[in-house]
C-alpha cells in the first residue's frame, strides 16, 4: 500500500509539473481562417527551413595572418623552363643573398627539345591560360584547388613529338632545388656554372650575339612541395623576342600558406610577381647580362586559410527559433484579425438583435437593490393566517 500511495504521490508531482496541459477535443474549436492560416504559417516554415539546409551546406573561406617564425628550414624550387637555346650553351643556379651559391646546374635535368608546340601542346597552353584568366578574377586561391584540381591530367603537359636529333633547338630544364628560406636569385644564363671562394661565375663557350636568344617558355614554377593542380602565377608564361641581348627580370615575393578545407589540408607557398624585360646595347652604362633573372624574397608573414560552415548546433537553434516563432506570431495574427472582424462586423448585429427591455414595476414598487421580491399572497389566505394566529 506504501508502494502504491508512492507512485501515486510521484504520478500526481508529475502531473502538476506538466507544462503542456492537453485540452479536450471537445473544448477545441476549428475554422476554415484558422485552418488557412496554418497552411500558411506550414508553408513558410517549410521554405524557410529549405533555406537554412541550404546555408548550412555553403561554406566560406577566413583568413588569418601570422608571423612565420619557421626560417630555418629548407624550401624547394621547383622548375620547368624551355629555353630557345641549345643545352651545352645554358646553366641554370640559385645564388642568396650573401652571394652564396645554394645550388648548382647539376642539380636540374637538361633535355633537348623542340620550341614549337604540338597541337596538343597547343591546346594545354590555351586551357592553362584560360584558367589564368579566370583564377586573376576570383583572385582566391581555394578555386584553384576545388575547381580545377578535379584531376591533375589536365594539367599535365602531353608529352612531345618525337623528332630527330638534329632538329632540337631548344633546351628543357626542369627539377627540383633545395635552398634557404631568404631572399636569392634563380637565374639562367649563358655557360654552366662553377663555385668560387667568395662568388660564382659561368663557363660558356664562345659565342656570337646571333646565337643568344633567351626566348622562353615557362611550364610550372613553384616552391615548396609540389601540389598535383594547383596553378602558380607564372605557369603557361611564354615570351618571345626577336632581340638577342635581351634580359628577363621577375620580382618575386614569397608567402608561406598554409590551406586546411573539408576535404584536403596542405601547406604551400603563394607568390606574386613583377616582370620586367630590356635589351641590352652593350654599353658599360647599361648593365646587365643577358638571361632570365628570377629574384625572389621571403615574406615574414604567413597566411592561413581555412574553409568554415555553420555549426550544427547554430543550425537546430536557427530551425526552433524560425519554428517558435512562425507558430506564435501565426496565433497571434489570427486571434488579432479575428478580434477586429468580431468587433466591425458582428457587435452591431448582437446590438440589434436584443434589444434591452425595461425593468417590471411590481404593486408595491421597486425593490432595493441587493433585496429579493416576493410574490403578493392571495387576499384570503392571509384572512386564514390572521384567524390561525388569534386562535
Amino acid at each position: 500500500m506504501r508502494r502504491r500511495s508512492r507512485r501515486k504521490s510521484s504520478t500526481t508531482l508529475l502531473r502538476e509539473l506538466d507544462a503542456f496541459p492537453k485540452v479536450p477535443e471537445s473544448c477545441v474549436e476549428v475554422s476554415a481562417a484558422g485552418g488557412t492560416v496554418s497552411l500558411l504559417a506550414f508553408t513558410l516554415i517549410a521554405v524557410l527551413s529549405i533555406g537554412e539546409f541550404l546555408y548550412l551546406r555553403k561554406t566560406w573561406i577566413k583568413y588569418e595572418y601570422a608571423v612565420d617564425t619557421d626560417m630555418m628550414s629548407k624550401l624547394l624550387i621547383n622548375v620547368d623552363i624551355t629555353v630557345a637555346m641549345k643545352c651545352n650553351t645554358i646553366g641554370a643556379d640559385v645564388v642568396d643573398l650573401a652571394e652564396t651559391l645554394v645550388a648548382s646546374s647539376d642539380e636540374l635535368h637538361y633535355e633537348p627539345v623542340h620550341f614549337e608546340l604540338s597541337p596538343e601542346q597547343k591546346l594545354w597552353q590555351r586551357n592553362l591560360q584560360s584558367m589564368h584568366n579566370c583564377l586573376e578574377d576570383e583572385q582566391n586561391l581555394l578555386e584553384s584547388f576545388t575547381e580545377y584540381t578535379v584531376a591533375d591530367a589536365k594539367h599535365k603537359k602531353p608529352e612531345s613529338e618525337v623528332l630527330a636529333v638534329g632538329s632540337h633547338n631548344a633546351c628543357r630544364i626542369y627539377g627540383s632545388l633545395k635552398i634557404n628560406k631568404v631572399a636569392g636569385n634563380f637565374h639562367i644564363t649563358l655557360g654552366r656554372s662553377i663555385a668560387l671562394r667568395s662568388a660564382h661565375a659561368h663557363l660558356s663557350y664562345k659565342l656570337s650575339e646571333e646565337e643568344y636568344n633567351f626566348t622562353h617558355r615557362i611550364d610550372h614554377f613553384s616552391f615548396g612541395k609540389y601540389v598535383p593542380g594547383l596553378i602558380n602565377p607564372l605557369d603557361g608564361t611564354e615570351k618571345l623576342t626577336k632581340k638577342n641581348l635581351h634580359m628577363y627580370q621577375y620580382f618575386i615575393v614569397v608567402v608561406p600558406t598554409k590551406v586546411n578545407t573539408f576535404q584536403f589540408s596542405i601547406d604551400t607557398h603563394q607568390f606574386s610577381v613583377t616582370e620586367k624585360e630590356r635589351t641590352l646595347n652593350g654599353t658599360k652604362a647599361d648593365q646587365g647580362i643577358p638571361g632570365i633573372f628570377m629574384k625572389y624574397d621571403m615574406s615574414s608573414l604567413m597566411v592561413k586559410i581555412t574553409e568554415e560552415r555553420t555549426p550544427i548546433g547554430q543550425f537546430l537553434i536557427r530551425l526552433c527559433g524560425i519554428i517558435g516563432g512562425i507558430f506564435s506570431t501565426a496565433g497571434l495574427l489570427h486571434n488579432f484579425i479575428g478580434f477586429i472582424i468580431d468587433l466591425i462586423f458582428c457587435h452591431p448585429k448582437i446590438e440589434k438583435s436584443n434589444p434591452p427591455t425595461p425593468a417590471s414595476k411590481s404593486p408595491r414598487g421597486s425593490a432595493a437593490e441587493g433585496q429579493t421580491n416576493f410574490p403578493e399572497l392571495p387576499e384570503a389566505a392571509a384572512h386564514e393566517d390572521e384567524s390561525l394566529l388569534q386562535s
